[in-house]
């Protein structure tokens, strides 16, 4: 997935350890999930659902029958849903 590689490489630059530990809390919360899909709060974009993983990191993610579909991992500060073009 795109955004939580370029959220490890970010970190990764500074702090290599902290990456590694925010990655493997990513993937540790996004397993729950499968367990307890409704864990997260409903989402701003119909139809989907929000995991906040930190504070500063959202883990966006929408069900297709007992299916968990992850859509992206996005920093707080990123705006979501992205804003429309008219």
């Amino acid at each position: 997935m795109a955004d939580r590689e370029a959220i490890y490489d970010f970190i990764e630059a500074d702090n290599p350890r902290a990456a590694l530990e925010l990655d493997e809390q990513f993937s540790r919360r996004a397993d729950q999930l499968m367990r307890h899909p409704m864990a997260g709060r409903p989402g701003r974009v119909p139809s989907t659902r929000e995991l906040v993983i930190r504070p500063n990191y959202v883990l966006i993610y929408d069900m297709d029958g007992e299916t968990v579909r992850i859509l992206r991992v996005l920093h707080a500060a990123r705006q979501w849903p992205p804003a429309t073009e008219e």
